[in-house]
């Protein structure tokens, strides 16, 4: 089977990938965008994507072309802890914090370890990259420039670079969740040690101008006990204030619960669609 994920080697989703799908082509690809289409196009059978991260939200990229762009429905997904660690070409190691020119990494990377990079690295222009990989790649492929990148372990270890800092994140708990899109249905292991449970996620969008919609839509699930780990709201890109809600729910569809519940929101003029119900996995910090 051919996996696609945002690379180049040695990304976070790369990680992701390597636990959820030991064997089989792992492709990379430049942007969240050109993966998902990968599926689209039939280049591959299963695209893993970055979807929120604890302390950035939600990466809208993913989720606004899954909504708008493309038909797919999400087959699985995946936790992993993120630890951001500073690195530098072996040629810039000695005293490279008087030296240093610039900084890369993905955006939300550079937003993850703010208070060093303003404490250590004031001043030091900080340029954004399509992945943590890409930034620590890009460094080792300057060795001559006095630069640094902010990547993972193993990105250190796929391009030669040496951690001249490590765990330069602001917070101690960080996790990120990657999300497993295909056509067809994938067979995830169910007796796998990071195997959490299941789960499935809807996308409601309210009636126009009815006081209390959302309060009803919540009662729906509320006197079924049925347990929401996430509601979010995104815009539906047809006019100012006009919003759609994405709903966890924490468990796998059913015939009874769920049907029902999916049954009285279109009572109440919602539109409802299902984006997936799928096994979780989390990857333990070591």
């Amino acid at each position: 089977m051919k996996t696609g994920y945002l690379g180049p080697r040695a990304t976070f989703t790369d990680l992701a990938v390597r636990a959820l799908f030991p064997e089989g082509e792992a492709i990379p690809y430049t942007t969240i965008p050109d993966c998902i289409d990968a599926v689209v196009d039939d280049e591959i059978e299963v695209a893993v994507v970055p979807l929120e991260n604890a302390l950035e939200g939600t990466v809208n990229i993913t989720l606004d072309y899954l909504i708008h762009e493309v038909d797919l429905p999400i087959r699985g997904e995946i936790s992993a802890p993120i630890r951001q660690h500073f690195m530098v070409h072996p040629n810039q190691l000695e005293n490279w914090r008087g030296r240093l020119t610039a900084v890369y990494s993905h955006s939300h990377a550079i937003a993850q370890c703010h208070k060093f990079l303003h404490q250590e690295l004031k001043g030091i222009p900080k340029h954004t990259i399509t992945s943590t990989a890409a930034a620590a790649q890009y460094v080792a492929e300057n060795p001559d420039q006095a630069i640094g990148a902010i990547a993972n372990e193993l990105a250190a270890k796929e391009y030669g670079l040496v951690i001249a800092q490590p765990d330069v994140h602001d917070y101690n708990y960080n996790r990120t969740r990657f999300i497993v899109l295909s056509k067809k249905l994938v067979a995830l292991p169910l007796d796998s040690p990071i195997y959490k449970g299941q789960k499935t996620t809807l996308m409601v969008t309210l009636p126009d101008d009815r006081s209390g919609a959302l309060h009803q839509v919540l009662s729906a699930f509320a006197w079924r006990k049925l347990n929401l780990s996430k509601i979010e709201s995104r815009p539906t890109k047809t006019g100012l204030g006009n919003y759609f809600f994405l709903i966890d729910i924490d468990t796998a569809i059913d015939e009874v619960l769920i049907p029902g519940a999916i049954a009285e929101l279109e009572a109440l003029d919602c539109h409802v669609n299902i984006l997936g119900s799928y096994p979780y996995y989390q990857i333990q910090a070591k």
